[in-house]
């Protein structure tokens, strides 16, 4: 099948042009290039246009979510490719994940450093998210195959069926966490991907901002609890607590308790219309994904938030 690559870009033109080369590389290349350009001032615009890329100006940063919506809806081919701006792919990473030949792939993502950038995400009952194997270094337990639950969003494949079936990206998220709440979407339906890790890339890694920038953290924070208005239920009440709070003093540590205060109060403030919006229709489901997400993290994570979420939750059991 087709593919169709869409690449959400807000400035960034050195590193967009790192990863076109890539692209032009691929032993399978797209079929067609949508660089979805959320308000650049930098020409990365004109840059993609000159290597044969059709253009989409949204006007503005309108967010991730918003630009590869935007992206889905016009993309021509059944198979569609998600990119960050700031990924570098090995030559065959296509190829590797068509050949898996599964409703969504996604590779072994690293980090510049040669430590893993991350696999799959796995989301815990308190709406806190880890990126397997973040920051470990690239081996076991981590070069296995399997399926998946939740793809980070970073380089993954689609079935263009599957957003058909599923919808588009939860765009009030803007920028993080739509891709979690997205797979617990996927989970409710039943429908699981593929992890390939002999699909290699390279992410450096929240370029358009920063890990610890005061609206990264202010937004992942809002998130958090959206995702949970979002899907779970009165019984998770006691877990979410314990992670928020836990990654709140995390934030502090880097010096963003502000901002993470900031996005508690917005997402306390839109908690309820969230709830009305949308709710997990299958939560049986949820939580035996929920379950064994957490038995991966405590077996693979030696984390001292981990460490300290368990402890008090007596998850993972």
């Amino acid at each position: 099948m087709n593919i169709s690559a869409i690449v959400p870009v807000w400035n960034g033109r050195a590193l967009l042009a790192r990863l076109l080369s890539t692209l032009e590389a691929q032993s399978r290349p797209a079929a067609e290039l949508l660089i979805i350009d959320n308000g650049s001032t930098d020409g990365a615009p004109d840059l993609a246009r000159a290597r044969g890329a059709r253009v989409i100006a949204m006007g503005r940063n309108a967010g991730f979510a918003a630009a590869v919506n935007r992206g889905i809806l016009e993309a021509g081919h059944p198979s569609v490719a998600i990119l960050n701006s700031d990924v570098e792919l090995s030559p065959d990473y296509l190829e590797k994940l068509a050949a898996a030949d599964a409703p969504f792939a996604t590779g072994k993502i690293l980090s510049p450093s040669g430590l893993l950038d991350g696999t799959f995400d796995l989301t815990c009952r308190g709406a806190t998210t880890w990126r397997c194997g973040a920051g470990h270094p690239d081996g076991p337990p981590f070069d296995q195959p399997r399926d998946i639950a939740s793809p980070p969003w970073t380089a993954v494949l689609y079935r263009a069926e599957v957003f058909r079936q599923v919808g588009l990206l939860e765009e009030s998220f803007e920028s993080y966490l739509e891709d979690a709440d997205f797979g617990l979407r996927c989970a409710a339906q039943r429908i699981t991907g593929r992890y390939v890790p002999d699909a290699r890339a390279v992410h450096l890694g929240s370029a358009a901002l920063g890990r610890w920038h005061k609206e990264t953290v202010r937004c992942m924070a809002r998130n958090q609890l959206l995702l949970a208005a979002r899907h779970y239920s009165a019984h998770h009440l006691w877990p979410v607590l314990v992670a928020q709070l836990l990654w709140g003093a995390v934030a502090v540590r880097h010096g963003r308790g502000q901002a993470w205060g900031r996005g508690k109060f917005e997402g306390l403030r839109h908690f309820s219309a969230t709830r009305k919006q949308y709710q997990q229709t299958d939560p049986a489901e949820l939580e035996q994904v929920l379950r064994s997400n957490e038995q991966l993290i405590r077996a693979a994570s030696q984390d001292t938030y981990w460490r300290l979420y368990f402890l008090l939750t007596g998850g993972a059991k």
